[in-house]
C-alpha cells in the first residue's frame, strides 16, 4: 500500500525529487499529468497512457519494484502495461510482479556538440513525401523498430541519401525538456562508410541547436552502436530494464 507522505504530486516536483535528470526530463512531456512515489532513494512515477509508458523509475532497484507492487496491488498499475525501472535481475520479480517482457537498456545523453564527422553535411530533414522510402528502408534494415513514418511521437526525420537513394534514417522523438534520436539506421549494403556517425552527428548538433541535452536509448546487446555513441560525445548513461506487465 502506498501511503500519503510518500506521494509526490506533479510534474514539477517530480523533477525536483530527482535532480532535473535527463531520463525524467525526457520521460515527462511538457503538460504531461503525473504523479509520483518516493521510497528509500528511488522515485517512481506515473502517466497516463496517451504519454508513454506507465512508470518510469530513478533510483535503486529494489525500492522501485517495491512500489510497484504495491501499485500493482492498488489497481493502479495493469497487465499490458509498461514500466522502465532501474536495472535489476529479473529473478528479483519471481513471486513479486508477473512480467511478459524484460529488456535491458542504457539511456545515453549529451550536452556536447559531437566530433566533426566526414560526410554529416549529407544529413538532410526528410519531408512527409519520403515516407515511402523511408518505409522501405525501416523494413529493410530496422524492422523492429517502434519508429515509423505516421507514428505520433515522431517530431521529424532525418536521412541521408546515396545517388539519390535513401540509405540512413533517423526519428526525432524529443519531448519534455531534451532532444530525443530514434530509430536510427543504415542500409545493410551501406554499413562500415561511417554514414551512421555522420547522421548521429547531424541529427545531435540540429537538435542541440533547441535543446540543451540531447539522449537516446541502446539495448544492451547493441555493443557496437553503444560504442559509437560514446564515441560522439553520448557518455553518460543510465542503466534501465523495460517491462510488460502480465
Amino acid at each position: 500500500m502506498i501511503i500519503d507522505d510518500q506521494v509526490v504530486l506533479d510534474r514539477t516536483a517530480i523533477l525536483a525529487a530527482v535532480g532535473h535528470h535527463p531520463f525524467a526530463r525526457h520521460a515527462l512531456g511538457r503538460g504531461a499529468p503525473a504523479r509520483g512515489y518516493r521510497r528509500d532513494g528511488t522515485v517512481l512515477w506515473l502517466v497516463p497512457p496517451e504519454h508513454g509508458p506507465a512508470g518510469c523509475a530513478i533510483g535503486p532497484a529494489g525500492p522501485a519494484i517495491e512500489v510497484c507492487v504495491a501499485l500493482v496491488g492498488d489497481g493502479m498499475l495493469r497487465p499490458g502495461q509498461r514500466l522502465h525501472l532501474p536495472r535489476h535481475d529479473p529473478a528479483l520479480l519471481a513471486g513479486r510482479l508477473a512480467v511478459t517482457r524484460h529488456d535491458d537498456w542504457d539511456f545515453h545523453w549529451t550536452d556536447t556538440p559531437p566530433p566533426a564527422q566526414a560526410d554529416e553535411q549529407r544529413v538532410v530533414r526528410l519531408a512527409e513525401a519520403d515516407h515511402p522510402a523511408l518505409e522501405a528502408l525501416i523494413d529493410e534494415a530496422f524492422p523492429s523498430t517502434t519508429a515509423r513514418p505516421g507514428d505520433a511521437e515522431v517530431v521529424d526525420w532525418y536521412g541521408i541519401r546515396v545517388g539519390g537513394r535513401l540509405v540512413a534514417c533517423g526519428a526525432d522523438r524529443s519531448r519534455g525538456d531534451i532532444g530525443f534520436l530514434a530509430g536510427l539506421t543504415v542500409a545493410p549494403d551501406q554499413r562500415g562508410r561511417g554514414l551512421g556517425a555522420a547522421l548521429t552527428a547531424g541529427m545531435t548538433r540540429a537538435l542541440l541547436a533547441r535543446y540543451d541535452t540531447v539522449g537516446l536509448g541502446v539495448y544492451t546487446d547493441n555493443v557496437g552502436a553503444a560504442r559509437l555513441y560514446r564515441r560522439l560525445g553520448f557518455t553518460e548513461t543510465l542503466p534501465l530494464s523495460s517491462l510488460r506487465l502480465g
